[in-house]
């Protein structure tokens, strides 16, 4: 399965000129590397101008949600569509959205964990749902927004489930870039799963985003890494057979004892 992941720099507050430039980059990245699944990071459509979000965030999922969908239907590529800042009933929600090649909609989380360090539950509400599996290309695959990355129970959940791909969208600091490599090097030792991840890149309000957005086996080998300041695309082929062989030869799902285990 054949990936492309952008690493990208966001334009703050202009969803407009995002909007473009992804496309720009899909319709490249198809006529050049033609992969299966791509990957955009979190709030890609606007950044983190929290404050502006009341008049720029999209309305229900539009137009961003059909803007991917054409995407997704012309260029016939799976979309992991990053986040957008997306008002639902007078509120704002982070919103994930994945479609099909066939441009179905086939997925949609609303990010749970709300970053405190980055004052987003001032200004967004936290998703009353969470992540579940779904399917591309017949395969099991789940996806979780930046913060959650450090809670473990969500990922857990969802290899227990039978996903063999873990996607990861995010805006992740520079000063805490070590947090971001390490939890997901974690997640994808103790899933047995690939962890694919999209961060951008470039800075905003004081704040510097940290890319190294990355590609990480489920033996928990890094297959790709991205730099720490510059945009780029992140192009991988993943096997899948190497989830099969990790869970075969380390059964830890089948050592769980989940009876002798405190309830959360």
């Amino acid at each position: 399965m054949k990936y492309s992941i952008y690493q990208m720099e966001i334009y703050p507050g202009n969803p407009n000129k995002n909007r473009q430039k992804v496309k720009e980059w899909m319709q490249h990245e198809m006529e050049t590397n033609n992969p299966d699944i791509v990957v955009l990071p979190e709030m890609w459509t606007t950044s983190y101008t929290l404050d502006e979000l009341e008049n720029i965030a999209d309305s229900n999922g539009e137009p961003s949600k059909s803007f991917l969908q054409e995407l997704a239907k012309g260029l016939q590529v799976n979309i992991i569509g990053g986040s957008i800042a997306n008002k639902v009933n007078g509120v704002i929600y982070n919103t994930s959205y994945v479609f099909n090649r066939s441009g179905d909609l086939v997925y949609t989380y609303n990010k749970i964990h709300l970053v405190p360090m980055l004052n987003e539950p001032k200004y967004l509400t936290g998703g009353q749902h969470a992540p579940e599996v779904f399917e591309l290309d017949d395969i099991k695959m789940g996806l979780v927004i930046c913060y959650d990355l450090r809670f473990p129970e969500i990922t857990r959940t969802l290899a227990i489930e039978g996903a063999e791909v873990l996607h990861i969208v995010a805006e992740w600091p520079i000063e805490r870039i070590n947090h971001w490599k390490n939890l997901q090097i974690a997640r994808a030792i103790e899933n047995q799963m690939y962890v694919v991840s999209s961060n951008n890149v470039g800075e905003y309000d004081s704040v510097r985003y940290g890319g190294n957005s990355m590609v990480i086996d489920p033996g928990g080998d890094i297959v790709q890494c991205g730099s720490n300041d510059k945009e780029e695309t992140l192009f991988v082929t993943l096997d899948l057979e190497k989830v099969k062989n990790v869970r075969e030869n380390i059964p830890i799902f089948k050592s769980r004892v989940p009876h002798l285990y405190k309830s959360l």
